[in-house]
């Protein structure tokens, strides 16, 4: 294919037709009801076929439209599943590949970045890429010094397409919201646009990454892979083998679930409390499923074993973690003031926490709040944080969207009255997404326990607990 598009005119006449297609198809689709094909299989056809336009386009385009494809794929969870079958396929490619950039320009790239004799900083470099995301590429390498390494290219032209495709994309919002019915689209698309000068900056995200690996050598239960080279529009990190997210949604054991939904839990509330950082990009195609250090095929680390699990016990596989582009900064770790809310909504407190969550800014000076009420809203939201261990499901991720979003129930109306301050936007965004990932791996998770060893706040229910008792 040609270069990543970068006029603007192409771009946006490329997502123009989204739209145009979603409503070609429902034309087409009449047309076949009346030619006497069954409204149910035409309405299975017409949903495969915008999935699969809707891969496509988004997948050609990169840039934002990309990652625009990348965040609604962590909310397929919360669709109804007549609606969800059809789309999930083609959003969790998103998740792990798209077209690739020509290898032209890849060479370009590296030689504008690394110097004419980049080939020299190589013993091995792979031309065909082995992931693709919204702004770069990897290829598979060999460094100079022997080391296996992932060389991350970023797509020329990459900050304009993302600033253009969300602009585009927030022109588009009304129109794509039928995609995740009861979300509101426009928001996200917010978010991401802010997002989008520190994912570009490279030098940002190997600050991120040295800090993580650092500070989870050893772990036994997390690998951050080591930088080892980073210049503008070029990062070379360690490679790191694995069993993608995405594979063990799809075809993963019960025990691959579980662990792996109880270290993806470990790590969002582990990584701000150890690291000042929280990793904001939690969409499957960002970590791995690893054998544990004891594998037989994998005796030295991270690399060796695809299978995610085949050695060692189910208790010894870890949690790759990769891309590191996108983080909020979080000097204390995470608010106490979500553990203490947290906390207090268990334990019954309605004006507790109402008042924290008017001290925070969720409720705005000008609205008044039945505390009740709005600790029921609450309540069914954090139902895993009460259980000893929480089975994550489709199913009650649906039924929580459905609740908020049924413009006729209390949740609904209570729900619109609240403000979700600036400070809240991306841990609010990760927390989701995550619980978003949990539900597609139907794991079981002890979340109670993680909370309880890293939120801050949260443990002093524990504590109070045992110098009860004691």
């Amino acid at each position: 294919m040609s270069d990543l598009p970068r006029k603007a005119v192409t771009r946006t006449a490329k997502l123009a037709a989204l739209p145009l297609g979603f409503a070609g198809r429902a034309t087409w689709g009449l047309g076949k009801r009346i030619g006497g094909k069954s409204a149910e299989l035409v309405a299975r056809e017409l949903q495969q076929r915008t999935a699969e336009q809707l891969f496509k386009v988004l997948g050609e385009l990169k840039g934002g439209a990309m990652k625009f494809g990348q965040a609604l794929s962590v909310f397929e969870s919360a669709l109804p599943e007549e609606v969800a079958g059809p789309y999930r396929a083609a959003l969790t490619r998103l998740q792990e590949a798209a077209p690739p950039m020509p290898t032209r320009t890849v060479h370009a790239v590296l030689a504008e970045r690394l110097g004419e004799g980049w080939r020299e900083l190589f013993l091995e470099f792979e031309e065909k890429p082995s992931a693709a995301a919204s702004i770069g590429q990897v290829h598979r390498a060999v460094w100079h010094d022997g080391r296996e390494v992932a060389v991350k290219v970023q797509y020329p032209g990459a900050g304009d397409a993302l600033l253009s495709d969300l602009t585009q994309l927030s022109r588009f919002a009304r129109l794509l919201g039928p995609l995740i019915p009861g979300m509101d689209i426009k928001p996200l698309i917010t978010e991401l646009r802010d997002r989008v000068a520190e994912e570009l900056d490279y030098g940002l995200e190997a600050q991120a990454q040295r800090e993580h690996a650092a500070e989870f050598a050893d772990d036994p239960d997390v690998v951050v892979p080591a930088v080892v080279h980073q210049s503008e529009q070029v990062l070379v990190t360690e490679w790191m083998d694995g069993l993608p997210l995405s594979e063990v949604i799809a075809d993963g054991t019960p025990e691959q679930r579980d662990r792996a939904g109880q270290l993806l839990a470990r790590f969002l509330f582990s990584g701000p409390a150890r690291t000042g950082l929280l990793h904001a990009d939690p969409h499957p195609g960002n970590f791995r499923l690893l054998p544990g250090p004891a594998g037989p095929a994998d005796g030295d680390g991270p690399g060796g074993d695809d299978s995610g699990g085949g050695a060692g016990e189910p208790g010894s596989w870890r949690l790759g973690v990769l891309d590191f582009g996108t983080v909020d900064r979080l000097p204390g770790g995470l608010p106490e003031t979500i553990g203490t809310c947290l906390r207090m909504t268990l334990a019954g407190d309605a004006e507790t926490v109402y008042r924290l969550l008017c001290e925070e800014g969720f409720v705005k000076e000008s609205i008044a709040l039945d505390p009740d009420a709005v600790l029921e809203y609450l309540l069914p939201i954090i139902e895993p944080a009460e259980a000893e261990s929480f089975v994550f499901t489709r199913g009650w991720m649906r039924a929580q969207a459905a609740r908020i979003a049924d413009p006729r129930s209390p949740a609904h109306q209570l729900g619109k009255q609240l403000n979700l301050p600036p400070a809240y936007l991306l841990i609010h965004r990760v927390t989701l997404s995550t619980i978003g990932v949990l539900c597609q791996l139907n794991a079981t998770v002890r979340l109670r326990d993680e909370l309880a060893a890293w939120l801050p706040g949260f443990a002093e229910e524990e504590a109070a607990a045992e110098e009860a008792e004691g």
